[in-house]
């Protein structure tokens, strides 16, 4: 891979605004719920945001060499990719959630082929609407070789954590 010059956050707050369900200083942040920090163009604390989870969370978009082409930003794809959250048979498996209900197409497509291509595996989410409202639960998808899929929806039956 090239090497790439450091890409920026704003105005993505992408990962602030609940789509990946964290907990800043004891308060929780899920879908229409964003950080109490959030101004919905950064945030109002930078200098001070907590190690964890938000130091700590490394973007798939903004990491080091990230392979996701630039109009993988996820406020423009809709979707925050986070890589090798585990493995899987010594295969790196990556993770997509939704910034919205679902991933769109197009951001899916490429996901999938990178995961094809590179063999890993890809769990993505799909987020859950119930009275009209995002909820705090979302629905799980796995792209893979068919034994990873056996095994994650066996995990899934049992109320396993994928990662």
């Amino acid at each position: 891979m090239n090497k790439q010059k450091s890409r920026e956050c704003q105005p993505c707050t992408a990962c602030c605004d609940g789509w990946l369900q964290i907990v800043v200083e004891g308060k929780p942040v899920y879908p229409g719920k964003p950080c109490h920090h959030s101004t919905g163009s950064g945030c109002n604390d930078y200098a001070n945001r907590p190690v964890d989870p938000c130091q700590q969370f490394i973007c798939g978009w903004r990491m080091d060499d990230s392979p996701l082409p630039d109009w993988m930003k996820p406020s423009n794809a809709k979707v925050v990719v986070l890589f090798n959250q585990t493995q899987w048979r010594g295969m790196p498996v990556d993770v997509a959630v939704p910034v919205g209900r679902r991933i769109p197409p197009r951001a899916l497509n490429w996901l999938q082929q990178f995961a094809q291509t590179r063999q890993r595996g890809l769990l993505y989410s799909e987020q859950i609407v119930e009275n009209g409202q995002f909820s705090n639960r979302q629905a799980a998808h796995v792209y893979g070789p068919p034994e990873f899929q056996q095994e994650m929806a066996q995990r899934m039956q049992s109320g396993l954590p994928l990662w």
